[in-house]
């Protein structure tokens, strides 16, 4: 079940807030503020699928949940850390280039 908030808030089933009809978690918006300083203009020019109505929304919720979004932000940031330890041989950026080119040439006619 869902829960509504307001008109443009609402938290799914795990108790996780979206903007309603974006398809676009508050967490993301937070972090755009967070990593890159955005305004909501600045978040509105590089997400137009949103409204200003939407992203203010969503940092008002973020404002007045702070707490529990800056926990949740720390949980997935921890989640991502423990998938990165649990790699044995990740592969460097130049190994993936590499393997990509060398399966583009056998595609390739020569």
């Amino acid at each position: 079940m869902v829960a509504v908030l307001n008109s443009l808030i609402e938290l799914d089933e795990h108790g996780i807030p979206w903007i309603v009809g974006a398809n676009t978690k508050i967490v993301e918006v937070v972090l755009d503020k967070i990593a890159y300083g955005w305004s909501p203009e600045e978040m509105h020019r590089q997400h137009p699928h949103l409204s200003m109505a939407q992203i203010h929304a969503a940092l008002a919720y973020y404002y007045e949940h702070q707490a529990e979004v800056d926990a949740d932000i720390e949980r997935r940031e921890r989640y991502v850390e423990e998938m990165r330890a649990q790699q044995k041989n990740p592969f460097t950026r130049k190994e993936l280039e590499a393997r990509r080119r060398a399966r583009e040439e056998k595609l390739l006619p020569q």
